[in-house]
């Protein structure tokens, strides 16, 4: 049911994208991307938290509200004193997307445990080591 309600508000927001006129004033446009950016963040973030069976919607949503607004902050004092502040929220933004699709193809297709996050791939066990990462250090 729950996901009958999340395809139903994205059909509704795509619509509504579509139908209602009007554009984003260019000086609006850093403030939109940075948000849109912080809010893929949080998204992504969540999956793999809901994944591992950590989610927690108050980290979610605190998430979600922080780095939106540290996200627009920057760009705000980036715009007042003439340097490019924006640019520290996408390149870190960026790098979480990123990191947290990859922990999301690796749980997808079975090369990580999704509840401790460690890799459970066809790779044999490093020498001398009884964990199954083959990143960790031995235990001896």
């Amino acid at each position: 049911m729950i996901a009958l309600w999340l395809v139903l508000g994205l059909v509704l927001g795509l619509v509504a994208g579509w139908v209602v006129p009007g554009g984003l004033p260019l000086a609006l446009a850093r403030y939109h991307s940075v948000a849109l950016l912080a809010a893929l963040d949080s998204v992504f973030g969540g999956l793999v938290a809901s994944r591992r069976g950590h989610f927690h919607a108050g980290v979610f949503v605190t998430g979600f509200v922080g780095n939106a607004i540290l996200a627009a902050a920057l760009t705000y004092i980036g715009d007042r004193t003439g340097v490019e502040l924006y640019l520290a929220a996408v390149f870190a933004l960026g790098t979480r997307i990123f990191l947290n699709l990859g922990a999301l193809r690796r749980q997808l297709f079975g090369f990580e445990d999704p509840v401790r996050g460690a890799p459970s791939g066809p790779w044999p066990d490093p020498p001398g080591s009884s964990s199954p990462c083959p990143a960790s250090p031995s235990s001896e």
